[in-house]
């Protein structure tokens, strides 16, 4: 349905003027100034996640009612307001991960999908609820993938999701608790 709605073109998106450029490494090899962009989004949202959930009234809550629902609402919590508050934080940060990545890789319906499989990945493998954790494993998980295609090309495939049981055999429960 959605293909007959808006239909299933791939959108190129060019990189902004200001972060079009590189930095030289050496004679041979230069680092694009937007790769640099994206890192210091991601990071500046990764702080403001964890201060917003570790340092606020409204973390506060979302950990109550994530932990316990019941006692949660018997303290006067809106946990109905608070999941919708948490659906639109997430909404809103797919948002920004679609417009920053946009010029990287193109744009078309269904883009979040390929990297669905390895956001679950890294959400075992950091343990389920715990945002330090999911910190923690994405960049793990992003060192295995890059030094696997790198050192080990032919099961670099595979990396990932052996990292993933070995975790798993080690701690089922991830590598933090909530």
């Amino acid at each position: 349905m959605r293909a007959l709605i808006w239909g299933n073109d791939v959108l190129g998106v060019a990189v902004p003027a200001f972060l079009d450029g590189s930095i030289p490494l050496t004679d041979t090899l230069s680092y694009p100034i937007y790769r640099l962009f994206i890192s210091a989004v991601c990071l500046a949202l990764a702080l403001g996640l964890y201060l917003l959930i570790s340092k606020t009234r409204l973390g506060m809550k979302i950990r109550a009612g994530a932990f316990n629902r019941d006692m949660a609402e018997s303290l006067g919590v809106n946990i109905d307001l608070i999941h919708a508050l948490v659906f639109g934080l997430g909404v809103a940060l797919a948002v920004v991960a679609g417009i920053v990545a946009s010029p990287v890789s193109s744009v078309y319906p269904g883009m979040g999908s390929s990297v669905l499989i390895m956001c679950f990945v890294v959400v075992v493998i950091g343990g389920i609820g715990s945002v330090r954790g999911a910190l923690i494993a994405a960049l793990l998980v992003g060192l295995v993938d890059t030094f696997g295609k790198v050192l080990l090309p032919q099961v670099a495939g595979m990396l990932v999701y052996m990292l993933m049981a070995a975790v798993l055999l080690w701690r089922p429960e991830g590598l933090f608790k909530q």
